[in-house]
């Protein structure tokens, strides 16, 4: 689940994380207002203008129609933010993460202007080689880290966490000391990368990447940017995560998938799919491939799912224009497939079946399933196996 940067910051600091002072505004007024108000905090004509959107570059981003003005802008005065606020708000910004399509900008996070000596790099994430948290921090801050890694990789250092335990106070402060900090920036930098490691963990995060994290003139320690990705599968145990969601940065189909509890993400293909369990759907999408097609998204029903989600799951394809063929692959475990068959009619005969349509069943009730499917007198192309409904759905999708 990713959430927007002034709601990262808001998180981090709750948990002890220094942040720029500022305010998410969503007018051209607001934002005028709230700049007066940090200038006069801070005593600096000096402010800064970051677009929230669900997607990083936005400083290298450029807004379609304003080829100079980039999602990241400074303002040096109350009317300079005015005029920049209403170019941004309900502009489309193209980053290099959004595609060209770009995304609608309707949230400005208006911030104190900071002096700045020295940029840093600070991220957790989970290492799926240790199959543990790590922490890992550059001198190189501002940089894609991925860029770093590449031409750099002996500039990143990193400390491994504890499952149980977290992220111990000696691992922040080996780090602190890899980036060549001393003294009073030292402790605070120390201070600091421990807390992100407390909020790696009492968040639920997969990410939390500070970039840059940037020592001040005066000696401050500061994340200048912050992006948190929480953990879907911890949902369960944050009910006020509901607030952080962002429909408008959302596909409405991965939306419609979440209220009936399927596991839905839009792709770029052509062929839909609906598959039960995670480590199937993966294995179609890749055999989907390997016959030459491409699907158009990744749709795990479950193990248990009722007639009805199958229903859901089916309007949820056939609604993206997209999908030139269906295909359907079930391996009936938990899951029956005269649950699957039932389902799949009755959405056929609510929606109407407008691309060619494969399925493949095994497993449990796989003769009642088939059975279901003959007699319903569909137009529906039956599979001997997986490669064979991947070879087929590819062919019909043209």
């Amino acid at each position: 689940m990713k959430i927007h940067e002034y709601q990262a910051k808001r998180l981090l600091a709750d948990l002890g994380v220094t942040v720029p002072r500022g305010v998410m505004v969503t007018t051209p007024q607001q934002a005028a207002d709230e700049a007066a108000r940090l200038m006069k905090e801070t005593g600096k004509d000096l402010v800064v203008l970051k677009a929230q959107i669900h997607a990083g570059g936005r400083g290298k981003g450029r807004f379609v129609g304003h080829d100079d003005l980039g999602g990241v802008k400074l303002a040096h005065s109350v009317d300079e933010v005015r005029e920049l606020a209403g170019a941004m708000l309900g502009s489309v910004l193209v980053t290099k993460q959004t595609g060209p399509d770009g995304k609608t900008v309707r949230r400005l996070l208006v911030e104190e202007g900071l002096d700045i000596e020295r940029e840093l790099y600070a991220g957790l994430v989970v290492d799926r080689v240790s199959e543990r948290p790590v922490l890992m921090a550059s001198t190189e801050g501002g940089m894609e880290i991925e860029e770093v890694a590449a031409h750099h990789p002996d500039k990143i250092v990193a400390e491994p966490g504890d499952p149980v335990r977290g992220f111990l106070p000696f691992r922040a402060r080996n780090i602190a000391s890899r980036l060549g900090l001393e003294g009073s920036v030292f402790r605070t930098a120390s201070a600091l990368l421990q807390a992100c490691g407390k909020a790696f963990f009492e968040l639920d995060a997969s990410l939390v990447e500070i970039n840059p994290l940037v020592v001040t003139t005066d000696g401050r320690v500061v994340a200048l940017d912050a992006k948190v990705n929480l953990d879907d599968n911890a949902a369960f145990r944050h009910p006020d995560w509901a607030e952080l969601r962002d429909p408008d940065e959302e596909d409405p189909s991965e939306q419609e998938g979440r209220k009936w509890g399927l596991s839905y993400i839009s792709m770029d293909g052509n062929i839909g799919c609906m598959v039960n369990g995670a480590g199937l759907a993966m294995a179609t999408m890749d055999i989907i491939k390997l016959e030459g097609g491409n699907p158009a998204n990744f749709l795990d029903v479950g193990g248990g799912a009722k007639a009805d989600q199958v229903t859901a799951a089916f309007k949820i394809i056939t609604a993206d224009p997209k999908v030139r063929a269906i295909f359907i692959n079930i391996f009936g475990g938990i899951m029956r497939c005269d649950v699957i068959a039932t389902g799949v009619v009755q959405a056929v005969r609510e929606v109407g079946l407008k691309v060619p349509l494969v399925v493949r069943l095994e497993g449990t009730k796989v003769d009642e399933g088939k059975e279901i499917l003959a007699a319903s007198g569909l137009d529906i192309v039956t599979a001997a196996n997986m490669a064979d409904g991947a070879r087929k759905a590819v062919e019909l999708a043209g």
